[in-house]
């Protein structure tokens, strides 16, 4: 008789839980009619629309870091390598041309040049689209290489800093006798019928290097042989410097020109590992390459200077740094460390060469030898990665495409960016000259361009 309460007690909270439970799956037969009759069923709601793909933060981050490294090369980096080369009357010249280039390059860039280059529509050789940058939000997004997005902001914003390195570039061959105000007029159209063009052919989906088959990973044809044709053929219309080559023109700081290389060479990883567009194996590959092929070109170009019957320089280190950077940016991913060491080597000694005999041979005054290292760099890296991505001397390449095969297809990229950026140049040279005239007078050459063009001098 005691536990008589306990027990009703217990019958009662069962029948309330057994009550309390058929109301609960009644609701949950309600709510589920309810849904089924939207959208079929809870799940194939939700996946009706696939999820936006979405950057991610890690590759964002990389390309945001690859993009100031490649700025880093530009200024100081550039500025200084060049700066030192020249005479001092004429380094801050050289500074600002290069500096206010690269800010002229990077205002077109996004007005129209990546809509030029990388633009929605399209054909064989520009496109155009997305001019002003009137198709891009903070939500937009740029394919890589995988099934990854990054921004499109950081992806606009990495190609930028191309194409005004790229301008910049060109003034390695025009230092120490060309108008500020014949810069500021040759850029823009140079950059809008040369190298935006160049850019959609070689990089570009639907481009027509392409969809060649050309391997250019990180610029060997769009930046280098490009920048470096162009510069020779711009210092051709402009003559030789006033004195040269009798009188002698050697660099007024070797001390700043080592510091250049030394930003150059450190920039000249976001330039070649963010090529890739991702933070992965690929870009470490690319990392390694440019440590070893550089490495590699430095002491190449020193040997061959002692081989000459010269002392091994601090400028042969500099210049053979250079060649090497550039011999690899095309085959910064498409080759194994020891293809990009042979690389080094090679280009070191071609444009040894062509610095130390064939310019001498032929007279033309590439003043810091922009053609000599950039063009022929260029043009050895273009033709070698067909080589080196091949699989028997260890690059990642899968043999598919024979060795001849690839090296013709690059030997093709090679030529129609020779002839499009001289042609393209000569154009816009000629304009340059119609306007402002390219040259500065024979007075202010003597004097120097710091204070002919900018009223100021580097040292006082």
């Amino acid at each position: 008789m005691i536990h008589t309460p306990f027990v009703r007690a217990a019958s009662i909270g069962t029948a309330l839980l057994a009550g309390a439970s058929s109301a609960i799956a009644t609701a949950q037969e309600a709510v589920q009619e309810a849904v089924d009759g939207v959208t079929g069923s809870p799940i194939a709601g939700a996946t009706v629309e696939a999820a936006a793909a979405v950057p991610n933060p890690g590759n964002n981050a990389w390309m945001m870091t690859s993009t100031i490294l490649v700025l880093l090369m530009i200024l100081p980096g550039l500025a200084l390598f060049y700066g030192g080369l020249t005479r001092s009357k004429n380094m801050l010249s050289t500074l600002t041309q290069v500096g206010a280039t690269a800010a002229l390059a990077m205002l077109i860039w996004v007005m129209w040049g990546y809509s030029t280059a990388f633009g929605p529509e399209g054909n064989a050789f520009f496109s155009w689209g997305n001019a002003f940058l009137t198709g891009t939000t903070a939500d937009s997004t740029a394919a890589t290489f995988s099934d990854e997005v990054i921004s499109e902001y950081v992806f606009i914003s990495f190609q930028m800093t191309f194409a005004a390195i790229t301008a910049a570039l060109i003034l390695g061959a025009t230092a120490e006798r060309m108008k500020f105000t014949a810069v500021m007029v040759f850029v823009p159209i140079w950059l809008t019928i040369v190298y935006f063009p160049i850019a959609h052919m070689v990089w570009a989906t639907g481009g027509l290097l392409f969809d060649a088959g050309a391997l250019d990973f990180a610029g060997g044809t769009v930046v280098h042989i490009n920048a470096g044709v162009s510069g020779l053929v711009l210092a051709m219309m402009l003559g030789k410097r006033r004195g040269y080559p009798a009188e002698p023109m050697p660099p007024h700081s070797l001390v700043m020109t080592m510091i250049g290389t030394g930003l150059l060479w450190v920039g000249w990883f976001g330039f070649n590992a963010g090529s890739e567009l991702e933070a992965d194996g690929v870009a470490g590959l690319a990392m390694i390459n440019t440590f070893v092929a550089t490495a590699a070109g430095a002491l190449t170009w020193m040997v061959i200077e002692k081989l000459a019957g010269h002392k091994g320089s601090a400028l042969g280190f500099c210049s053979g740094v250079i060649a090497g950077l550039v011999a690899v940016t095309p085959a910064a991913g498409n080759s194994g460390p020891f293809g990009a060491i042979l690389l080094g080597i090679v280009a070191s000694a071609v444009c040894y060469f062509f610095v130390a005999k064939v310019k001498t041979k032929f007279g033309y005054d590439d003043s810091l030898d922009a053609f000599g290292i950039h063009g022929i760099g260029g043009v050895v890296g273009a033709i070698g990665t067909g080589i080196v991505v091949q699989p028997f001397i260890g690059g990642p390449g899968d043999g598919e495409v024979g060795t001849l095969a690839q090296v013709l297809i690059q030997l093709e990229g090679v030529v129609v960016t020779i002839v499009w950026a001289a042609v393209g140049t000569f154009i816009a040279g000629m304009i340059a000259k119609l306007v402002t005239g390219l040259r500065v007078s024979e007075e202010d050459e003597v004097n120097g361009l710091d204070i002919a063009e900018h009223g100021e001098r580097a040292y006082n």
